[in-house]
């Protein structure tokens, strides 16, 4: 199939200016862009808008820092998973692997055993998810098809050793014990 002369495009790059070959100048332009920005963000007081946003961490916590979003405020940051449970005190989690698979981190760890009640098939017997692996991206959260596992605003996770970091069924049952009258993410 021939292509047709008006349906070629020259792409050859143009030749650059006299001040477009001179590398002090394009400096100095995006300088002047930077400037420009950083003005711009000043307020009346002479104080950075921006400041608004800044932490200084261990004396001040972002918990009351939220962001406008689709008309909502909504927390900017996901934190540590939580394992829910049902209205007889269960895990919530049927172990059909869907947050597994969801995952692009690769940090969640399922072990299935055959359900000892009647109204499912299987449970986890085993569930891990390692913290320092997770990128907290939330799709673990969206691809379950039973609202059991769920990211909650708490990000202060600490540990003295790997170990203590990779949270299982048990763990992570207690996070939801500890945060069961907060309202996800």
């Amino acid at each position: 199939m021939a292509i047709r002369e008006d349906e070629i495009v020259d792409v050859t790059p143009t030749r650059l200016n006299r001040s477009e070959s001179l590398f002090v100048v394009n400096v100095f332009k995006g300088l002047g862009t930077t400037m420009l920005h950083a003005l711009k963000n000043v307020g009346r007081n002479g104080s950075n808008k921006d400041t608004l946003w800044v932490v200084q961490y261990p004396e001040q916590k972002r918990d009351d820092r939220p962001v406008e979003e689709g008309g909502q405020y909504r927390p900017y940051f996901r934190g540590v998973h939580r394992l829910n449970k049902d209205e007889d005190g269960r895990v919530r989690c049927v172990a059909c692997f869907m947050c597994a698979t969801a995952c692009p981190a690769n940090c969640i760890h399922i072990v299935a055993d055959e359900s000892p009640w009647p109204d499912r098939e299987k449970y986890p017997a085993q569930f891990d998810i390692d913290e320092l692996r997770c990128i907290y991206c939330g799709m673990c959260e969206e691809a379950c098809p039973c609202d059991a596992i769920e990211l909650t605003p708490h990000y202060e996770v600490t540990g003295m050793s790997r170990q203590e970091l990779i949270f299982d069924k048990s763990k992570l049952l207690q996070v939801y014990d500890e945060t069961v009258g907060e309202k996800p993410m």
